[in-house]
């Protein structure tokens, strides 16, 4: 059991209690004590990918950390709050509504490398406390702008009762109207087209580098827009190389580990490493990097390598001039 079980987390539930149903249901199946991690923390107010290695694979969590995200979530114009989301209380309110045309307009602003103010309510650290436990205690929290990378972000006028959003512009399942938006045709006068329609909410897709807050993406999104928002649905939709079609939820992680049958959902701790090349190995070779020592005269780039022998994972290694050292080993 080394590798990756992928959560679809649900509302209310904490990354970390996500990590407790894990370690429960491989108790429950017999399968002995492994470590258990997960790859990059998700709000109890989110939901979706919440990727948990298991085994040596929590050695590669920390990449997880460093991965691109994409999230689905939706703004709801008009109350700005102290969180910037659903569980908040209200401090700035507007009466303003944009319209699609001007959302679809304003999204150029936040795409590419952005600078970003992270939110109070966020698990940073200021003066070695936490900055949401500052903000909770009733201090004037003020962080420092940070640079991320929206790489992609595009807005939805119509939602899907199940499906996520899909930024390569392939066709969508069949949509479910929001029975909120009001428009005509067009071609009368007087008439209102869908994209004039004021909104009360927005649903957008974002994807995203490591450390951008969603939060404060909606927020300034909002503030470009002449009005004030919050977020109230935010859905992971992918983590690294990890989506929502390997992602399995609590019940199925339950009822698998009843049947002893978790490694069925085991992904292996390879996929983490998607885009590194693999290096095959000889026996000697494979020893010799298991005891620490670097291999001289490979021939390979320069690089990042998935070391393995016969297909059995020995180590995370980097190749530099001809020599291999190790970068993260595993036990297997």
């Amino acid at each position: 059991m080394h590798g990756w079980i992928i959560l679809d987390k649900p509302l209310g539930l904490g990354s970390t209690q996500g990590v407790s149903a894990v370690k429960r249901a491989l108790r429950n199946g017999g399968y002995g004590k492994f470590k258990v991690g997960h790859g990059g923390t998700l709000d109890p107010l989110a939901t979706g990918v919440l990727p948990i290695a298991v085994g040596e694979a929590t050695k590669l969590a920390g990449r997880m950390l460093d991965s691109d995200k994409i999230y689905d979530f939706t703004v709801m114009f008009g109350v700005q709050t102290d969180t910037l989301d659903a569980e908040g209380v209200s401090i700035a309110t507007s009466d303003v509504r944009p319209t699609m045309d001007a959302v679809e307009a304003v999204l150029a602003q936040f795409t590419g490398p952005i600078a970003q103010v992270p939110p109070a309510y966020s698990a940073l650290k200021v003066d070695g406390e936490r900055a949401y436990d500052l903000a909770r205690a009733g201090q004037d929290v003020v962080l420092a702008s940070r640079n991320v990378t929206i790489h992609a972000l595009a807005a939805h006028p119509i939602r899907h009762s199940s499906e996520s959003w899909n930024l390569s512009g392939e066709q969508a399942p069949a949509p479910q109207e929001d029975p909120s938006f009001r428009w005509d045709d067009g071609g009368e006068e007087g008439s209102t087209t869908r994209s004039e329609a004021p909104l009360e909410e927005v649903t957008l897709t974002a994807h995203v580098s490591k450390g951008t807050y969603i939060r404060s993406l909606a927020r300034d999104i909002a503030v470009a827009l002449g009005t004030v928002g919050h977020v109230t649905m935010l859905r992971r939709i992918k983590a690294g190389p990890f989506d929502l079609s390997a992602a399995i939820s609590l019940d199925k992680l339950d009822e698998l580990a009843k049947a002893s049958a978790l490694e069925d959902v085991l992904l292996p701790l390879r996929v983490a490493l998607d885009d590194i090349p693999a290096l095959s190995l000889t026996p000697d070779q494979a020893g010799a990097l298991r005891q620490g020592r670097i291999l001289a005269g490979i021939a390979a780039d320069d690089g990042q390598y998935f070391a393995e022998l016969d297909a059995v994972p020995v180590a995370l290694v980097e190749v530099e001039d001809g020599d291999v050292r190790v970068v993260r080993g595993f036990n297997l």
